[in-house]
């Protein structure tokens, strides 16, 4: 079971497939498994490495005070112990902070970097906050989770199995950890460094997508950045639609000859 410990936390990820390397970010308050469907999908042309962010999964999660550039260096420590110099990078909600953060930061890296219903801005997250320092992971993951898909996805049989299987984890979760992701990200602004990406981008929304306006401004910000919105989803769209987020997701990159 691998683990990355090069920025004194340790980062549990996994790898499958063979080929250029497609690093996955996943959303609050999921884990890797998020990209499941998608690490299935596309292992069959890239080496994919689907990372647990501190906080969740397997990885470490420390309380105290950190910042979105302690959880990009998370990521880049993954980078540097497989021995990745190009990739394209993929990241959900928060994760797709993280993915800019990283774009901004270090392009030489990265081919492509696809955002996934996030925005650039600082945001407002103490509703989030609160509900995960105050009230705890086991009252208040179920609400944050449900208002993450589409309200016809949720009560599905695949959504509410889905949903109750990252519930699951619920105990093995730190509130005031998750509490501080939620700080980070809401500390840090990004858009007035948009004009400057240089990494070519993809913005993916979902149709009902609580950060679909976020969204719309990212893309317009950044040259070049091609945005879509997925029908009949919300935020997590990529376990909401994951045929027709895998199909924006290689269209993009067929277009850009990283996918055969």
């Amino acid at each position: 079971m691998p683990y990355s410990t090069r920025n004194g936390v340790s980062i549990h990820y996994e790898v499958s497939g063979e080929g250029m390397p497609m690093v996955l970010i996943h959303a609050n308050p999921f884990d890797h498994r998020l990209w499941l469907y998608q690490a299935a999908h596309f292992s069959t042309w890239f080496k994919v490495v689907s990372v647990d962010i501190r906080g969740y999964g397997r990885s470490d999660k420390p309380s105290g005070e950190f910042s979105m550039l302690d959880m990009a260096e998370d990521v880049l420590g993954v980078c540097e112990d497989l021995g990745i110099d190009e990739a394209v990078l993929m990241g959900a909600s928060v994760g797709s902070g993280i993915a800019l953060l990283l774009g901004l930061e270090r392009p030489e890296l990265f081919r492509a970097i696809v955002l996934v219903g996030g925005g650039s801005g600082g945001m407002n997250f103490d509703r989030r906050i609160d509900g995960y320092g105050n009230l705890g992971v086991a009252r208040y993951q179920h609400e944050h989770l449900h208002e993450l898909v589409a309200p016809q996805f949720a009560s599905s049989r695949l959504g509410a199995y889905l949903l109750d299987r990252f519930a699951e984890v619920g105990p093995s979760l730190s509130g005031a950890a998750i509490a501080r992701i939620f700080q980070a990200r809401a500390a840090l602004d990004m858009t007035p460094r948009l004009p400057s990406l240089a990494v070519p981008t993809l913005v993916i929304n979902g149709e009902f997508d609580i950060s679909l306006d976020d969204g719309r401004k990212t893309a317009s910000l950044i040259p070049n950045a091609v945005h879509r919105i997925l029908p009949g989803t919300g935020h997590a769209c990529c376990i909401e639609d994951p045929a027709g987020f895998d199909e924006i997701v290689a269209s993009y990159l067929r277009a850009r000859q990283l996918l055969a």
